[in-house]
């Protein structure tokens, strides 16, 4: 248990954007129509899949934003446990790649500065080549570049000074989906369990 599940006052309030809601429970419930509301959420810190047990009253839709912890701030949910893609709702799980981009849109900054901050994971690996179409020239042109001029300040400034980076922030959405999709991924970069 961490801080931020124990109530403790000094943690930060964690959140999680909604899915799907599923204002019954879970369809495959014999007791579908006495069971709490449930929804499937995406945490925003580290994007952790989760079921939620929500109030039997909350006025809550998808994209919602809802507390998860400390368990103090939340209002809107009884419990939240871990999930895995597979158990999402067909609903759920197309709405992942739409809440990841907006997540990565109203944090840019955090992204960019994987891009700043990525160092090497072994004597082979670096952790910008985790990221999809980065290869090593890609790579080496990324750390030649924040190397000479300094930080990047925005996925446009990517962009801009390393030629044959496209997208930028796209890559690291589809590196987050990746592991969202695959609980085996050796190497974790953006999805956690440790809040």
């Amino acid at each position: 248990m961490t801080a931020s599940e124990s109530g403790d006052a000094d943690a930060t309030v964690e959140y999680a954007v909604l899915l799907d809601v599923l204002r019954h429970g879970r369809r495959n419930d014999d007791r579908r129509f006495d069971s709490a509301p449930i929804a499937y959420a995406l945490g925003e810190t580290n994007f952790r899949l989760l079921e939620l047990t929500l109030e039997e009253d909350a006025d809550v839709s998808i994209g919602d934003r809802v507390a998860i912890a400390p368990t103090a701030d939340r209002e809107l949910v009884q419990r939240v446990e871990e999930s895995s893609f597979g158990d999402l709702s067909n609903t759920a799980s197309s709405e992942v790649e739409y809440v990841v981009e907006d997540i990565v849109d109203a944090d840019e900054k955090r992204f960019v500065d994987f891009y700043n901050d990525a160092q090497p994971i072994t004597l082979r690996l670096h952790q910008l080549n985790l990221l999809p179409g980065i290869g090593k020239k890609l790579r080496d042109k990324i750390l030649e570049e924040r190397k000479r001029y300094g930080p990047f300040e925005s996925f446009e400034d990517l962009e801009e000074r390393v030629s044959g980076l496209h997208h930028p922030k796209e890559v690291i959405v589809e590196r987050i989906i990746d592991e969202l999709h695959d609980d085996d991924v050796k190497y974790k970069t953006f999805v956690r369990n440790d809040q």
